[in-house]
This record gives structure tokens, C-alpha cells and sequence, in this order.
């Protein structure tokens, strides 16, 4: 009878920790050599989700005034001609100065006006000279008519040739007058205090009287006139001593008041627009007289009306939309009713609340629902 079969022997227990502590040492140095490909992964992952999320630049609709297109006058301005004939001998301010009123201008040699003024002379002191004389016969023959001497005939013709030689020496020294008054505008002074913006002439030019041409022209800036057409839809919100803000493009960063100083009182048949005037302080010389300006006017009625620049508008089937960001980031697309076209800025009638963040240059692919991410603005140094 065969014994059992004896049990296999048992691996030593030294080798099997060996075996144990190899396969850890495996497993830690393939999870070492994994960990950064996983970690580029997450990383390429996380940054394929950034990048699939599209950066937008948002603008906001303040309630604002319209902004209208308006025309920069002087205060006062005139063009100052001549009013005698001659050359010019000199000129004594040029473009730019600054005068004072009566301060002299410009000169004119006269000569031909002189002669006429010494001719009239003469022609008074002959005339004063013949007046003597009737008086003098005039008055004897008054006394002769007494005694008889004389005719009442020869009397009257004497009294009346006194009244004759009179009215002679009142008609020379009339003429005298005149010729002395054209004389002194040889010399040209300002009118009022202003700056010179227009000299015309030069030295040894021909000057006429009648039909010649400007020589200066002065302007007074110190205040301005704003002159803007207002439409027949926002006319019955203009009133005077209503106050606006004066926009200069080459001054961006200046908002300057003005004030409604007066209206046309009627609405114009050719543009249907209601001619205002404004006025504005320039006493700093910032704003150039004849620029191009913009009025916001900033009546009540007016702020309700908003504009969205022209770049934010999207044209589809549906018609004119905007891309508002709402507040958990997400696109909705609104439809909107366009109104007037300010050129840089369009108004919007209805589909936008002031409060509404507008997606500025959307692209085309933009669809509602969509998710972006608004573009911090940047940062002034």
C-alpha cells in the first residue's frame, strides 16, 4: 500500500517579497512616467476648452442725448472793406493778431481824393468870399430902398442873391465835410475788439471803394455761436436756456456746455429741422471758430433715446439684430428697430435697454445661446 504524496513545498518567504516590492516598483515607475502625459493632457484639454469659448468686446447704452451734427461761428464777425479809393500805403496787424476796437489796420494814399478835398477848400473860400461881398450890397441897398434911392426891384434881387450866396457857402462846406469824412477812412481801424482771421491785401495793391475786394476779416471767438438743425420729431424738447454738450473731435477727451439761446421759431420746409443756436464759452481759446462740432442735447425727452455704434449691428434674414451678453455669459440675439443714422453711431428704437452690455463687431458665426467671455477693458497706465 503506496504512502500519500507529501505536500509541495512552499516558496521561501524572502523570495516572495522580492517578487511583491518588484511589481510595486513597476507600477510606481509607470504611474512616474504617466503623470506628465496625463497632466499635458488636462492641460490641452482645459486649454482647448478656453480657446473654444470665444473673447467678445462689449460696449454699454447709456442714456444719452442724440448727438447732432452743429456748425462753430464767431461771436461777431465782419469783412471790413474800404470806403475810399487809393493804394495801400501800409498794413499794421496780420492774420491771427489780436485787436482792440479803433485800433488802426491799414493805410490808404489818396490822392486823387485829396486833390478833390483841396478843390473844395478853394470852392468854399470863393464862395465865402462872394458871400461877403452880397452882404455887403445886400445891406446898402436895404438902406438906399429907405431913401428911394434904389428900386424895391433892385432891392429884392440883391436879398434874394444873398440868400443865393448863403446857400452856396452851406453847399461848399457840406461838400468839404464829406470830402474830409472819405479821407479820414484812408485810415482803416477795427470795428470791434476781435482777432484777425483774413488779411487780403498788401502793399501798393489798388483799392476801390465800390466793388473791391475785403481786405480784412475780423472775428470776435471770445464766445461762439453753436448752430445746429434739430429734427421735427425732438423740436418740441428744445427750449431756450436749455443746456447741451459740445463735442469737438480733435479735442476727444473735452465735453464742453453750451447753452439754447434762441430757435427759428419755425420748422424749416426744405429739411423739416428746427435751426437752434447755442452759445458756448471760448474764453481759453480752445474751440476753433468754423470747426465741425457735435451737440448732444440732454433734455429729458431726448436721454430716453438710445445709439449703439454702427459696428455692433448684425444683418440676417430676420432683419437688424445686436448680440446682448447677458449675465451668465451666454448670447441673446435681439432684433431691432433702427432709427436715424448718426454715421458713426445708429439710434435704436426698440430692442435694447440701456442697461443691455452690446457685443461690439460680432462675427458672423455668432449663434443665440452662445457662450463668451468679455474682454476686460484696458487699463490706462
Amino acid at each position: 500500500m503506496n504512502s500519500a504524496p507529501a505536500n509541495p513545498t512552499p516558496p521561501p518567504p524572502k523570495l516572495a517579497r522580492i517578487v511583491v516590492i518588484a511589481v510595486v516598483i513597476i507600477v510606481v515607475l509607470a504611474a512616474i512616467a504617466y503623470w506628465p502625459r496625463w497632466q499635458h493632457r488636462q492641460a490641452l484639454a482645459a486649454e482647448t476648452r478656453e480657446l473654444s469659448v470665444p473673447t467678445v468686446t462689449v460696449a454699454a447704452l447709456p442714456a444719452a442725448g442724440v448727438p447732432l451734427p452743429a456748425e462753430v461761428k464767431p461771436w461777431i464777425e465782419a469783412p471790413i472793406y474800404a470806403r475810399a479809393s487809393g493804394y495801400l500805403k501800409r498794413w499794421l496787424v496780420d492774420l491771427g493778431a489780436r485787436v482792440e476796437a479803433g485800433q488802426l489796420l491799414a493805410e490808404i494814399e489818396t490822392p486823387e481824393l485829396d486833390q478833390q478835398l483841396e478843390k473844395s477848400r478853394h470852392d468854399l473860400a470863393y464862395a465865402e468870399a462872394a458871400l461877403a461881398l452880397t452882404k455887403i450890397t445886400a445891406a446898402r441897398y436895404a438902406d438906399l430902398v429907405k431913401s428911394a434911392s434904389v428900386s424895391e426891384q433892385e432891392n429884392a434881387e440883391k436879398q434874394a442873391d444873398l440868400t443865393l450866396k448863403t446857400a452856396s457857402v452851406a453847399g461848399a462846406r457840406a461838400e468839404v465835410r464829406r470830402l474830409e469824412q472819405l479821407q479820414s477812412f484812408g485810415r482803416v481801424t477795427a470795428p470791434f475788439a476781435g482777432t484777425i482771421t483774413l488779411r487780403n491785401v498788401d502793399v501798393g495793391d489798388l483799392i476801390a471803394a465800390t466793388g473791391g475786394k475785403e481786405l480784412f476779416r475780423l472775428a470776435q471767438t471770445d464766445k461762439l455761436r453753436v448752430f445746429v438743425r434739430v429734427p421735427q420729431s425732438l423740436s418740441l424738447s428744445i427750449a431756450p436756456g436749455q443746456t447741451a454738450e459740445l463735442l469737438i473731435a480733435e479735442r476727444p477727451d473735452r465735453v464742453f456746455t453750451a447753452q439754447v439761446m434762441r430757435t427759428a421759431g419755425a420748422i424749416s420746409a426744405d429739411s423739416r429741422t428746427l435751426l437752434t443756436e447755442l452759445e458756448v464759452d471760448n474764453t481759453r481759446a480752445e474751440i476753433l471758430a468754423g470747426s465741425f462740432a457735435q451737440v448732444r442735447l440732454t433734455g429729458a425727452p431726448l436721454a430716453k433715446i438710445l445709439t449703439v455704434p454702427g459696428n455692433a449691428l448684425l444683418f440676417r434674414a430676420e432683419g437688424p439684430q445686436v448680440g446682448v451678453v447677458q449675465p451668465d455669459g451666454k448670447v441673446a440675439l435681439r432684433s431691432v428697430k433702427l432709427g436715424r443714422d448718426f454715421g458713426a453711431t445708429v439710434e435704436l428704437l426698440s430692442g435694447v435697454a440701456p442697461t443691455d452690455r452690446v457685443i461690439l463687431n460680432p462675427s458672423d458665426s455668432l449663434a443665440d445661446g452662445a457662450t463668451v467671455r468679455v474682454a476686460e477693458p484696458a487699463k490706462s497706465k
